[in-house]
């Protein structure tokens, strides 16, 4: 498993569930004071005046900061916004964004969250995280796994609504994560799942060459004997990390269907290796930096943090929005 820090994550998704969606730094969010209360204001968040002197900058507009955040956060109707300030910085090109943000369900707790975006208008920066921004903030990367993310698959041939999963065969969060995907599929017929490889052999010594032996037995079987030595492989995860592992995957590939001698001699050709050096190139192509990572058409969430329903709703939504 290679991930930043569960807890502060986890920390996180109690602050308005914003960063498993957006992808913000937990400290992105401070808390707002509360407006003064008016008796006969309607229910719900009671925003501060929005200000004209709080926007200064040029850009972004306020209609371009409004449509990012309806990408973004628009599969949760209980979450709602303003968009405070958008103001310059001393750095040329630079602005600051300002947003506050509540729940209907808890309107007094009113939380503020502060980004820059880049004089491009391509990318904001929030803390340590630098992330797409712009009315289709998921796009590029909605693109560039339409064309390179050709790893084994499931589910429909059209690639419109696409589910990306990078994961690792000896991450014990990716094993976790097969019930997950085995939901996914179900609720989301009319999408395409890939199983993209990225062996962290940082930490993980025969992740890589687990990866190499799956995509030979994609190679010489097809993708439906790729996911069934998949489920044999996590099955038999703990023998990965000792003298039983070359077996471990000769095991697995023979459940598949696979001829193990021939899925060896492939596995250790370059044209072998070439596939998992490709997912590799295009896990970091994207940033991805943890396993496992479920891109939703180009929108990257991490798999295991997120409740299986929110999960599902931000799926819909953004399938929604790529129709």
């Amino acid at each position: 498993m290679f991930r930043k820090d569960a807890m502060q994550l986890r920390s996180t998704l109690c602050a308005l569930a914003a960063v498993a969606a957006l992808a913000f730094p937990a400290s992105s969010f401070a808390q707002a004071a509360p407006p003064p209360q008016n008796p006969a204001a309607p229910a719900g968040p009671q925003f501060p005046p929005v200000q004209p002197s709080n926007f200064t900058a040029a850009a972004p507009a306020k209609a371009d900061v409004e449509a990012f955040l309806h990408t973004s956060w628009g599969y949760d109707p209980n979450r709602v916004w303003e968009v405070y300030a958008i103001q310059k910085t001393p750095a040329a090109g630079i602005s600051k964004v300002v947003v506050l943000v509540a729940e209907k369900q808890n309107p007094q707790q009113i939380a503020n969250l502060t980004f820059f975006v880049t004089p491009d208008g391509r990318h904001l920066i929030s803390q340590e995280a630098v992330l797409d921004f712009g009315p289709r903030p998921y796009a590029e990367n909605y693109r560039i796994l339409q064309q390179r993310a050709d790893g084994p698959f499931e589910g429909a041939a059209s690639k419109q609504f696409e589910l990306v999963e990078f994961a690792d065969f000896q991450c014990p969060h990716c094993k976790e994560a097969e019930p997950i995907a085995q939901r996914l599929m179900k609720d989301f017929p009319q999408a395409r799942f890939v199983f993209e490889t990225f062996p962290l052999v940082n930490i993980h010594p025969m992740a890589y060459k687990a990866a190499a032996w799956g995509n030979c037995v994609a190679q010489q079987n097809g993708s439906p004997a790729f996911f069934k030595y998949a489920d044999s492989v996590f099955a038999a995860q703990s023998e990965l990390e000792g003298q039983g592992a070359d077996q471990a995957l000769r095991n697995a590939a023979t459940a598949a269907g696979a001829d193990p001698d021939k899925i060896a001699a492939c596995a250790d050709s370059p044209a072998g290796k070439a596939a998992v050096d490709a997912s590799l190139r295009l896990a970091q192509d994207l940033n991805v930096d943890e396993t496992p990572t479920l891109f939703i058409d180009g929108r990257s969430v991490p798999m295991m943090a997120l409740p299986y329903e929110q999960l599902k709703r931000i799926v819909e939504y953004q399938f929604s929005l790529d129709k």
